[in-house]
């Protein structure tokens, strides 16, 4: 090779089906696979990988006896094969055979034993009394073959696309649609005829065989198919109720229209139902993040169908609703279904009152545990305004917004909501670059406020460990920060490590003298729930030592006593206010003191942390009573 000449390919590595398939053609030998052409085809296709073939094949010994045959002048059910080349598991005359015929094409194939039943590993089963040992002639008509889209992995189902549908989105449960159906057997007869009016049913509640509901979902809007059912999946339902002793029904399907159907919960008790499309594609065009959304809607008690209890086209001179995602303003089961519509789209929206107006400020015509629907249109949104080109002051003036807003969320009691405007503008500043060291300084008190007000959300939905996280992300870049340190101490406290939280309490007042009143009282606090903890350990433990000599001593999880305090303790009332660095403070919620969890001789489950230390005064180390 010359030195200008380019290098070779690189050779395309075969997948392992292929290598199977060419391991398995070095069997053919000159002679041993010859073929016939009874009665020549149409046109110049030939099957390739991944077409269904659908034949008829007669297999006769060489003195032209009729071993087995699909026909039924030759004893078969006359209904056709249909294989999926590079799919279906078939003889190896039949995987080098097929791919040479044409449609409509009659060949004759002379198979050696080797290559048909009698080759080693054969991967198909040998028929009854079959001469697998013989040479054989198989006649094979190509009724048809296609591009097959493969919907069971069994290859029990596969659809034939006649006509390509509009769009990419498929139906699936609980989606409504409307499809005209037919059916027949294999064979031909018709055992469905076609109606005028189409058929409406819902995916998931068996008003249509598995394999049709199953065809079908791998459909879009206008497409025409055929769908090729075997009988393990031809299951009884309101269109089909008779279907015992048919071995394969082949459905011919127009998808006229279906409607999106969403289970918002998974529990069937908040559900959107799309009755107009909008326009775009979903979810794309969907205003999936925080927005500035226009709707219309009409409120209506669920069982009572004409008392609209609000209605913004009367209600609201004729005015649409706007309001932002995201902030809690409209109820939850509202938002979480216009969060799935495009423009333009109308929704009807059923919803039970916990997601209605139950956690929400109840319209004075909407009765308590009353479940709604809701006559939605979307009539349009903007998206958050793009940061890009801002100055830093105008980044930071967006940012305040964002966060006064967590902060009139976290007033309100909705944690998770204002926690999720934090973490926003904290994957935001990702992207801020301050220029000198007073935009630095600005930019890092508020970077450290949003972190601590992260934990603060996450101290009051009782998940401590990450509230100390969050803590920790201020406290690396600077370990005297005064209010990470109270904050990370209380948290430690609710999760029951002490020990921790008394050294952030402690080196509170060594860092900043000023913070000394509020570190003394955090550590009284402190002492007073290690004194109650301690008590209860004590209640707890009590009679431990009364057994006999040899037993062995189980301690319960919690007493009444116990459990009746842990539920006061829980429901202490919280007090929330706002720093003037934007930040939220909160004193501390009172959560079960469970610590840890240790196994140690005698005992089963959990441990208080102050009976760990009475074990430790005593000079225990287990608890069997010698």
């Amino acid at each position: 090779m010359s030195h200008n000449d380019p290098p070779p390919a690189a050779a395309k590595k075969k997948s392992p089906a292929e290598e199977a398939a060419e391991k398995r053609r070095e069997k053919l030998t000159p002679g041993s696979l010859m073929k016939a052409v009874i009665r020549s085809g149409s046109g110049d296709a030939t099957p390739a990988d991944g077409d269904q073939v659908i034949l008829h094949c007669t297999t006769r010994t060489m003195g032209g006896i009729v071993v087995n045959s699909t026909r039924r002048e030759h004893g078969g059910k006359g209904v056709p094969l249909r294989f999926v080349l590079g799919r279906s598991k078939m003889i190896l005359g039949f995987a080098e055979g097929f791919p040479t015929m044409l449609k409509g094409e009659i060949a004759m194939f002379k198979m050696e034993p080797k290559i048909h039943y009698a080759e080693d590993d054969c991967p198909v089963a040998t028929p009854d009394g079959f001469p697998k040992d013989d040479e054989l002639q198989f006649e094979i008509e190509m009724l048809d073959f296609f591009k097959a889209k493969v919907i069971s992995e069994d290859l029990e189902i596969v659809k034939k696309i006649v006509d390509e549908g509009k769009g990419w989105e498929t139906p699936r449960e609980p989606y409504e649609v409307t499809a005209r159906i037919t059916a027949r057997t294999a064979d031909g007869k018709d055992i469905l005829l076609s109606k005028e009016v189409p058929y409406f049913f819902t995916l998931g509640k068996s008003e249509v065989p598995k394999g049709l509901e199953m065809g079908i979902g791998s459909m879009t809007r206008k497409e025409k198919a055929t769908i090729y059912v075997s009988s393990t999946y031809l299951t009884g339902s309101s269109l089909m109720p008779q279907l015992e002793g048919l071995e394969e029904v082949h459905f011919e399907v127009e998808l006229v229209q279906f409607t999106q159907v969403r289970d918002m919960l998974g529990d069937g008790r908040l559900i959107k139902r799309r009755v107009v499309d909008g326009r775009g594609e979903f979810p794309m065009d969907c205003p999936l993040h925080d927005s500035l959304l226009r709707v219309h809607y009409k409120g209506i008690l669920l069982d009572e169908p004409k008392s609209v209890f609000y209605d913004t086209k009367i209600d609201n001179d004729g005015e649409p609703l706007e309001f932002c995602s995201g902030e809690g303003l409209v109820p939850e089961g509202f938002e979480m279904c216009v969060r799935l519509m495009l423009p333009g789209e109308k929704s009807i929206v059923t919803c039970p009152p916990d997601f209605a107006y139950d956690k929400f400020p109840r319209p004075a015509n909407v009765p308590e545990g009353a479940h709604v629907r809701w006559e939605i249109e979307l009539l349009g949104f903007e998206v958050p305004k793009d940061w890009t080109g801002l100055n830093f002051k105008e980044i930071m003036e967006e940012a305040d917004k964002i966060k006064n807003t967590g902060n009139r969320l976290f007033k309100e009691g909705k944690f998770e909501l204002a926690k999720a405007k934090y973490e926003k503008l904290l994957r935001e500043y990702n992207h801020v670059h301050p220029q000198d060291d007073e935009e630095g300084k600005i930019f890092a008190s508020s970077r450290n406020s949003l972190h601590l007000n992260v934990a603060a959300c996450y101290q009051k939905i009782g998940e401590y460990r990450k509230s100390i996280e969050a803590c920790n992300k201020v406290l690396d870049a600077n370990p005297v920060h005064v209010k990470a340190l109270y904050r990370r101490g209380m948290s430690y406290m609710l999760g029951g490590d002490f020990d921790d939280a008394k050294n952030d309490f402690e080196k509170m007042i060594t860092v900043d003298k000023s913070s000394e009143p509020d570190a003394t009282a955090a550590l009284l606090k402190l002492k007073q729930r290690e004194q109650e903890i301690e008590k209860k350990a004590r209640k707890q433990f009590k009679g431990l030592f009364d057994k006999k000599p040899g037993e062995i001593s189980e301690v319960g999880l919690e007493s009444e006593g116990a459990k009746n305090a842990g539920d006061a303790a829980g429901s202490s009332e919280a007090v929330t206010s706002t720093d003037r660095d934007g930040s939220v403070e909160s004193s501390p919620r009172a959560e079960p003191d469970y610590a840890f969890e240790e196994e140690r001789p005698g005992i089963i489950g959990r441990v208080w942390p102050s009976a760990r230390r009475i074990f430790s005064s005593l000079g225990l180390n287990r608890c069997t009573i010698l």
